[in-house]
């Protein structure tokens, strides 16, 4: 339990991070505009690397690349999990009429517009969550590289 207790902390202040964002957006009327949810990858990416970092520094010698690929999922997909569950509740219950205006910018039909949006939202998170453990994992991985010139 103890080894992905960090990770779901990472994850639990990221999708935080992503939902006072979202609220701020929505103060300002920014919220229907898509492009300004390129930033979630920004916020998470942060939480992954930071998850990460602190992951190898609690394990030391006992850190490999599958543990740290496993804290950085973890720590992703706990942050677009509990986002989109947000994000959800806001769209039904909190403004209604947001997922009616922003299919109202993008499509011509709003017939079973919720599902696809709850859907994209969680499988981007998930694949930006993907992406970016890959790439940040180059970073922390140990090398086997012994030669020397």
């Amino acid at each position: 339990m103890n080894k992905v207790a960090l990770p779901i902390r990472f994850g639990i202040a990221a999708s935080g991070s992503l939902i006072a964002y979202f609220l701020i957006l929505s103060l300002v009327d920014l919220h229907t505009n898509v492009f300004y949810s390129l930033f979630n990858g920004v916020i998470t990416g942060f939480a992954i690397y930071e998850a990460i970092k602190y992951f190898k520094i609690q394990e030391k010698e006992k850190f490999s690349y599958g543990t740290g690929f496993k804290a950085g999922l973890v720590t992703g997909f706990m942050a677009t999990l509990v986002f989109t569950i947000f994000f959800a509740i806001y769209s039904t219950e909190i403004d209604p009429e947001f997922l009616e205006h922003l299919s109202s910018q993008w499509f011509s039909s709003f017939e079973s517009f919720e599902a696809i949006v709850f859907f994209t939202v969680a499988i981007m998170g998930f694949a930006t969550t993907i992406v970016l453990t890959l790439s940040f994992m180059q970073l922390f991985k140990s090398t086997k590289n012994t030669a020397s010139r």
